[in-house]
């Protein structure tokens, strides 16, 4: 068997649900208990391919910013996927994961396959981002509404990057 190994950045602002993502996606948890990451945090998911490619997906955990710093750019370096994470309760976080992906993709010299995910939906009735600006941004970019806490559209998201990373 095939194995190639992918680096993933996670982008977004700080408590829109970065490391709850991985964790749902990877080792399927969460937790209501928020721990600021500090840095990065890096794990790695296996998926398995057409039957006969293991692809290994290493998942870079930055911590939450609305900027990328010298220490934030230090971990983009090499990245050949962007997983963003918004929270829909909070629209200008939605601005913020644009902006990081932005940047990211200056800092790498090229663009890089993204996808975006609007978590939290379990708290959709106090969502910010109207459903005319989630078409908008499903025109731009792949983009999915998600929650970690109840396992929706967290691995619709991981494949639409693999589809995205592997055409």
């Amino acid at each position: 068997m095939k194995s190639i190994s992918r680096k993933i950045i996670l982008l977004g602002d700080f408590a829109v649900g970065k490391t709850s993502t991985v964790a749902r996606s990877v080792r399927n948890t969460f937790s209501d208990s928020y721990l600021t990451t500090v840095g990065v945090r890096v794990d790695s998911k296996a998926m398995t391919l057409d039957g006969d490619l293991q692809l290994r997906l290493v998942l870079w955990d930055i911590a939450g910013a609305n900027a990328l710093d010298q220490l934030r750019s230090n971990y983009v370096v090499g990245a050949q996927g962007i997983l963003l994470v918004a929270d829909g309760t909070r629209e200008d976080t939605v601005d913020t994961a644009l902006g990081l992906r932005d940047q990211a993709w200056r800092l790498l010299g090229r663009q890089v396959p993204s996808v975006l995910m609007l978590n939290k939906s379990d708290l959709a009735d106090a969502w910010t981002i109207s459903q005319d600006r989630i078409r908008e941004l499903q025109v731009q970019l792949p983009t999915f509404t998600s929650s970690a806490k109840l396992a929706t559209g967290v691995e619709e998201a991981f494949a639409a990057l693999v589809q995205e990373l592997m055409s």
